[in-house]
């Protein structure tokens, strides 16, 4: 099968690329920005057709949340129509998708974790324009399986892991929200369950896919610190309206993931689990 991947060189991207000697079944074409615009609907169609494309996972997203504030016509571009210009695409030629989503498609006012048919209400761009590229998406591919995800890090890039590793560092303390919480999920777990998802063929939906567990930010980074063994920085909890942002942060976006596991029989690592193998990671590089 020839699958087309974007976002390549993304956190989600990269893991996805070492997973692909594991499926030597099919045929991969990674793609970034520099490869394929994926808001250009004649480039799209063009690689798909020309490539034979039977498939794609798209892990291309316009994720600076507070930027997409006042940069809101290019995150609709890439989070909202994007998605529809690769479907039309597949659809074309009777293919599947893959499109990785977000938990700020929920506003967090919920004191339940979020299940797929909790009804979406985004509170800033980022949030809306993923969620409209959702809807668009499955009007026109219906096989399509939507992987609504949450705090993603990783060993490359810029993330909250790699930066409270480098501020433990370099400062003596360090104020983290302590009442915003969700589910840290390493970008490897998650390049597992899309793996998972095309070994076992599409059950199109909408699913939740997040490491085990919930912690808030200030937790999180107190993990990382003891994990990493770094001791020299105080970190003191603070309430959100004294870390204040251009986009308002779901205080509580823990999704519900019983349906992934139930439909594709995945084992889903614990959070902490997790960090601890990616900082092992960061440590040898």
């Amino acid at each position: 099968m020839n699958i087309l991947i974007t976002g390549c060189n993304g956190q989600l991207g990269t893991k996805l690329r070492e997973l692909e000697s594991t499926m030597p079944q099919h045929t991969f074409y990674n793609t970034d920005v520099e490869e394929l615009d994926i808001t250009d609907a004649d480039a799209v169609e063009a690689f798909v057709t020309t490539n034979n494309i039977e498939g794609i996972v798209n892990c291309a997203a316009y994720t600076a949340v507070d930027r997409a504030e006042n940069d809101a016509e290019l995150a609709h571009r890439i989070n909202a129509l994007a998605p529809e210009l690769l479907a039309k695409a597949i659809q074309k030629c009777n293919g599947w998708m893959i499109h990785v989503s977000t938990d700020y498609v929920f506003d967090g006012n919920n004191c339940l974790p979020y299940r797929e048919d909790d009804a979406p209400n985004p509170t800033g761009v980022y949030g809306s324009t993923k969620l409209e590229g959702e809807q668009r998406m499955q009007k026109v591919c219906p096989n399509s399986v939507i992987l609504r995800t949450a705090w993603l890090y990783s060993e490359v890039g810029n993330n909250f892991v790699k930066t409270m590793l480098r501020l433990g560092q370099e400062r003596d303390s360090l104020g983290v929200v302590y009442d915003q919480v969700g589910t840290p999920t390493y970008a490897g777990d998650l390049a597992q369950a899309i793996r998972t998802v095309i070994e076992q063929d599409i059950t199109p939906g909408i699913y939740h896919f997040t490491d085990e567990g919930a912690v808030s930010w200030y937790d999180f980074t107190k993990a990382i610190h003891r994990i990493a063994g770094i001791t020299t920085c105080h970190v003191r909890p603070l309430r959100s309206e004294e870390y204040p942002t251009p986009t308002r942060r779901p205080p509580y976006s823990v999704l519900d993931k019983a349906k992934f596991r139930q439909t594709y029989q995945m084992e889903i690592p614990y959070w902490e689990d997790s960090l601890r193998q990616c900082i092992a990671n960061l440590m040898q590089q």
